[in-house]
């Protein structure tokens, strides 16, 4: 039985389809990663799952059940809108969202929380007294202490330094290692190549990636080259059957035109720059989004 089915769900507000006739199925004990530009569906198709809004039409099953209060224990859930009562103290904040949905004592648990990601010395103080950061952990920890089944974390990294980062995916991790599912929606590309096992991509509503990275990189072939090279970027531009260069520092990512002879492409190099390195690969998460979304989100940056 899989963790999560979403079948032909639909959701608009006003003249706008936020979600449209999306599917989905997220496997039991998975890392499954939610991508796509802002205002695309991807909280809305969240709010859905964890029953905070309803969809328009179609079904939306949790571990084999449709819609119902008995989901409030099993899902942990950490919204992009972070949402802590600022005046309370860490500790007490804590046991008290942790024992409302588990239905048990969780002090212990929380320590050991706050203990793992460094928070140990703010359990009396406030959350209006701590920096975004340690907010962001206390909310995660908020959203884990119950140990859910379903773990459902909308950009959980925005706002923390590496070390905390590290500590904060560590965890998500070891909580999947542990059974648990995760649903992890980020705007990182690196992070869902690396933690994801399936990514779904969800444009302007509706779904246009779904299934292992492997998979779906498979799908648009080898078309990229990776190449270092004295002068860089610069001396790349109008090489033969090049659509586009990619300047990501010391190295370049070049698209190849369908049909182009990557040899032809190094002859052409060579005889410009001296190459240090060359390698024909399939494109990143970061190019497929790019490809997918790339128009849309430069004019929306123009705007």
């Amino acid at each position: 039985m899989p963790a999560i089915q979403v079948e032909n769900v639909t959701k608009t507000f006003g003249d706008t389809a936020a979600v449209d006739q999306v599917s989905l199925t997220v496997p039991e004990g998975a890392v499954y990663g939610f991508i796509g530009p802002n205002g695309s569906g991807k909280t809305t198709t969240m709010r859905m799952i964890v029953n905070i809004i309803y969809p328009d039409s179609g079904t939306i099953r949790v571990f084999g059940e449709q819609f119902g209060a008995t989901r409030t224990g099993l899902i942990g859930y950490l919204p992009e809108e972070r949402g802590l009562y600022r005046r309370m103290k860490v500790l007490p904040l804590l046991e008290f969202h942790g024992e409302l949905r588990g239905g048990r004592k969780v002090t212990a648990e929380v320590k050991k929380w706050l203990e793992r990601l460094d928070l140990g010395h703010c359990a009396d103080l406030r959350l209006d007294a701590l920096s975004k950061g340690m907010s962001q952990k206390v909310q995660f920890i908020a959203a884990v202490v119950p140990e859910p089944k379903l773990l459902i974390l909308d950009e959980p990294f925005t706002g923390l330094d590496p070390v905390s980062a590290d500590n904060i995916r560590d965890a998500i991790l070891e909580l999947r290692r542990r059974g648990a599912t995760v649903i992890l929606s980020t705007h990182d590309m690196a992070v869902a190549e690396s933690m994801c096992d399936s990514i779904f991509m969800i444009f302007r509503g509706k779904k246009v990636l779904d299934g292992p990275l492997d998979a779906i990189q498979s799908e648009y072939g080898n078309d990229t080259i990776r190449v270092t090279a004295d002068g860089g970027a610069d001396t790349m531009q109008g090489l033969p059957s090049v659509e586009k260069v990619r300047d990501l520092g010391h190295v370049q990512e070049l698209r190849m035109a369908r049909g182009c002879d990557p040899q032809e492409v190094l002859r052409a190099l060579i005889a410009r720059t001296r190459v240090s390195s060359f390698s024909i690969t399939r494109p990143s998460l970061h190019d497929i989004f790019v490809r997918i979304a790339g128009p849309e989100v430069a004019e929306g940056q123009h705007a």
